[in-house]
């Protein structure tokens, strides 16, 4: 969380410049110059989604030098793996990509991707952070990002940017629009990583990028202030049985059914169900899967998912017509301007109905393989119903590097692990 106190303090930096024809080696140490009052002029936005980003276009608006941090290997965060945006239904890449281009050629933003920070030490207006940059085994200033590597590539993966869905290599482009468009080696698959068995993509990258003598980075980054953006994820549904997450291939998190309906996805923007690849004429959303429950310990509302619901509902009408949608209830929060009339605009459509009901998935048809769903209609009459498709629309909860960074940069977490803050000064953490 930032604090604009200590920022109107600071003075500008300047990032003393590496030697011509000198590289930085393993270890090196960023150093930066700290102005007579002893602050620096640079701030460090950790976490590289859309809400990093703007960030660190803003601060840099303000004339202050940005490490944008993030653990993965591109910006861009959840939202890039999102088809639309409510309640608008603008593209959500259309949205994000145009930023995530300015913020790599801004020259007052250095993009540190693979990074962890490991400690924070000093006070407000002169920190002193440690971070792990973990190797890529690609040179980002010789990869064009051309995919010619991930071409010969023998190795076939899950692709985690189309939660898993499809398939992908073990050096590739995370996806399309990348930022920065360079390859990455996944180490845990790479076969020459692993038991030295293969270099293919060495010989066929033109521009020699590949190296595979990449080693993890120690560096040490002078900054006056940190926003911490950690970001969320997905609630995993597995762990509630009665869903039948796991268990029924034809029941899928609404993340996943993002990534089915969007064209840049892996059926470009045609809606299938992962069983047979087959159009679902009747689909169920079931709502509050890991949210506002207080057995899974996630009480909370995610404040998104009534909305992002009738969001898919809409865009599955535009697809299909002709498709039957149900949307199972306890009740609906859609909060935010135009959120209600976005509401109303799903729930009257045709073919379209909202139940106020939980509803559990009970047994899959073994040769059709839609799944039957059980539920309570009017608090009185149990009803069985079968469905194509099951979607369920899982709430939000904090990062895996929540309590690491939390503990590295010594804020306090609350009784759910996101940022503890106080009522009326919801920008700022525990610690100045």
């Amino acid at each position: 969380m930032i604090m604009s106190a200590y920022l109107e303090t600071m003075d500008t930096v300047e990032e003393k410049p590496v030697a011509e024809g000198q590289e930085k080696t393993a270890g090196e140490k960023t150093q930066v110059v700290l102005s007579p009052r002893g602050r620096v002029g640079a701030v460090m936005v950790v976490g590289g989604g859309v809400s990093g980003v703007q960030a660190a276009l803003d601060l840099t608006a303000t004339g202050y030098k940005v490490y944008l941090v993030d653990e993965v290997p591109t910006i861009g965060g959840r939202m890039a793996q999102l088809d639309k945006t409510f309640p608008t239904n603008d593209c959500s890449t259309c949205i994000l990509s145009p930023k995530l281009v300015e913020c790599y050629r801004n020259p007052d933003i250095n993009i540190i991707t693979n990074t962890s920070v490991r400690s924070v030490e000093g006070e407000a207006g002169n920190f002193t952070v440690r971070v792990t940059k973990r190797p890529r085994y690609v040179d980002e200033s010789k990869c064009v990002g051309c995919g010619n590597c991930a071409r010969y590539c023998p190795v076939k993966i899950p692709d985690p940017f189309n939660q898993n869905i499809s398939s992908t290599k073990a050096i590739r482009v995370p996806f399309a629009q990348a930022v920065p468009m360079v390859s990455v080696i996944d180490p845990e698959r790479c076969l020459f990583l692993k038991n030295k068995e293969c270099k293919i993509c060495y010989p066929v990258c033109k521009n020699r990028a590949i190296d595979f003598k990449q080693v993890e980075e120690e560096l040490e980054i002078h900054v006056g202030a940190m926003v911490l953006s950690p970001g969320y994820q997905p609630f995993d549904p597995s762990t509630k049985y009665e869903y039948g997450y796991g268990r029924y291939p034809n029941v899928v998190t609404s993340l996943e059914y993002e990534r089915i309906s969007t064209a840049s996805g892996p059926h470009k923007g045609e809606i299938v169900r992962p069983s047979d690849n087959k159009h679902p004429n009747r689909i169920a959303w079931i709502q509050c899967v890991g949210s506002r429950d207080v057995i899974s310990g996630n009480d909370y509302c995610s404040a998104v998912c009534c909305t992002y619901a009738a969001k898919q509902v809409i865009i599955t009408k535009e697809h299909y017509a002709d498709t039957e949608a149900t949307v199972f209830f306890n009740d609906i929060r859609a909060f935010g301007k135009g959120f209600d009339q976005y509401y109303e605009r799903a729930r009257h459509l045709p073919g379209v109905r909202f139940i106020w009901s939980a509803a559990s998935a009970v047994k899959e048809d073994p040769e059709t393989k839609n799944v039957m769903l059980r539920y309570c209609r009017d608090g009185a009459e149990v009803i069985e119903e079968e469905f194509d498709l099951v979607v369920l629309s899982v709430g939000m909860i904090p990062s895996p590097n929540v309590k690491q960074l939390a503990a590295a940069a010594g804020v306090s977490l609350n009784q759910y692990g996101f940022c503890d803050i106080q009522p009326f000064a919801p920008g700022e953490t525990s610690r100045p």
